[in-house]
């Protein structure tokens, strides 16, 4: 069954159903297509306007405590070489943020309990004195004590995505720590009533993820009140369990029935329709979709209902150690060079650079 017609005026007012989002996911029709990101883009103008937020990535450190079946920096991977940036590094890299124009700092690492609770603290105090730069964690499932520190030192937002509200393709993909279970819902809870802006988001074609799946993450997106919500297409690394399970079923034709497909197209249909869900919401053109499309992937996002980059300030000699999934886009480009490619592109879509922290709150002041 086709889906009901996107309504006028940015698809909020009927909401899409359940229903529509499952049809729309499945929608191959280049023309009806057209009528998705028509509506995405305009409800992102209407919502949201014309400025695109750059926010400056810092990779801090790629230790982590967790196997995750699907990221290169699992713990397990003994290739990895390690790394965690001194204060000093990181304080740096706010400045060449200010100095690019960026309101954001995001930092992010594995889940590194190397990290201490106090040291992080410290850099966050040190990056609004030097700085006065919006900060974002990126830190994974810390303890509640922990969340609380860096709040009270000046974070302002946390992001956490739970991946898929699939619980046992979950398990599957997120295996536990010895005696804790992840819950990354209540966390996304918690870390909203201390008082953070809170972000979270899903992968795109997980191997065993069904198109059901995925519209039962759209629709999830629709009940939760989140500030940010990242979508990327699933990018198999070869030394994980899931990228060589991954290269097996690709090479033998073997997926779930109902596999949803790890594509640049899919990706996007998810990025419109959970515009048209959470009209207000800051929603990024992700590095793995550039990577999905080296051409026009983030273009496409960005036409589609998309307004967050986040370009990379991590030291070059780290970023092919913070290796997630593998050929990550820019990481032999100087900082510079990426925030000139990023300035023309945006110029050639005629989207502006967003000033100050870019919040959603920012969003809503607008509408007013």
């Amino acid at each position: 069954m086709p889906p009901a017609p996107l309504p006028p005026r940015a698809a909020v007012d009927p909401p899409l159903s359940r229903a529509d989002i499952e049809a729309w996911l499945r929608i191959e029709d280049e023309l009806a297509l057209e009528s998705l990101w028509r509506a995405a883009d305009q409800a992102r103008a209407r919502f949201v306007g014309p400025q695109v937020h750059l926010r400056g990535l810092v990779e801090i450190s790629n230790y982590c405590a967790r196997g995750c079946t699907y990221c290169g920096i699992r713990e397990p991977n003994r290739g990895v070489r390690r790394y965690r940036l001194p204060a000093e590094v990181i304080v740096a890299c706010a400045h060449k943020a200010v100095e690019f124009g960026y309101g954001t700092l995001v930092l992010q690492s594995g889940e590194d309990y190397g990290i201490a609770t106090d040291w992080m603290a410290e850099v966050i105090r040190a990056v609004k004195r030097e700085a006065n730069l919006a900060i974002t964690l990126s830190l994974g499932e810390r303890p509640e004590q922990d969340l609380i520190a860096w709040h009270n030192a000046g974070a302002d937002r946390y992001l956490l995505r739970f991946e898929t509200s699939d619980e046992a393709l979950y398990r599957r993909i997120h295996p536990d720590l010895a005696g804790r279970v992840s819950d990354r819902l209540s966390i996304l809870q918690t870390l909203q009533q201390i008082g953070y802006e809170v972000g979270t988001g899903i992968m795109v074609g997980i191997p065993g993820q069904t198109y059901a799946s995925v519209a039962d993450d759209i629709t999830l997106f629709r009940g939760m009140d989140m500030d940010m919500i990242g979508v990327g297409p699933y990018l198999p690394h070869p030394a994980t369990p899931l990228g060589q399970e991954f290269v097996r079923r690709a090479s033998l034709g073997d997926w779930v029935p109902d596999q949803v497909p790890n594509t640049e197209t899919m990706t996007c249909k998810v990025i419109a329709l959970t515009r048209l869900v959470r009209p207000d919401a800051n929603l990024p053109a992700t590095t793995a979709l550039s990577l999905a499309d080296k051409e026009s992937g983030r273009a496409h996002g960005l036409r589609r209902g998309a307004n967050v980059i986040m370009p990379n300030l991590t030291p070059l000699e780290c970023r092919l150690k913070y290796e997630i999934y593998p050929e990550k886009a820019a990481v032999h480009e100087t900082a510079e060079a990426i925030n000139e490619s990023l300035t023309t592109l945006l110029s050639s879509l005629g989207r502006t650079v967003g000033v100050g922290p870019g919040g959603r709150d920012d969003a809503v002041r607008r509408r007013r």
